[in-house]
């Protein structure tokens, strides 16, 4: 698959954490059918994190600097 990174490094990292906290949270204070709904979807974020491509901003349109990386 080709593609290219839409989401700066400062995001990333701010999606890989947050992300994980959620799916933490999710798995043990929500629990249930929700929790696992819950921890998916921020699983995806996770994801969109670590590849560096998020394809909803590419809907939009959303690309990267070529200074700013």
């Amino acid at each position: 698959m080709f593609y290219v990174k839409n989401v700066p490094t400062w995001e990333r990292v701010l999606r890989v954490v947050a992300g994980l906290a959620v799916v933490l949270w999710a798995v043990l204070a929500v629990g249930g059918l929700w929790g696992s709904v819950l921890a998916l979807s921020a699983a995806g974020i996770v994801l969109s994190g670590l590849f560096g491509f998020c394809p909803a901003c590419a809907m939009v349109g959303r690309k990267l600097d070529k200074a700013r990386k």
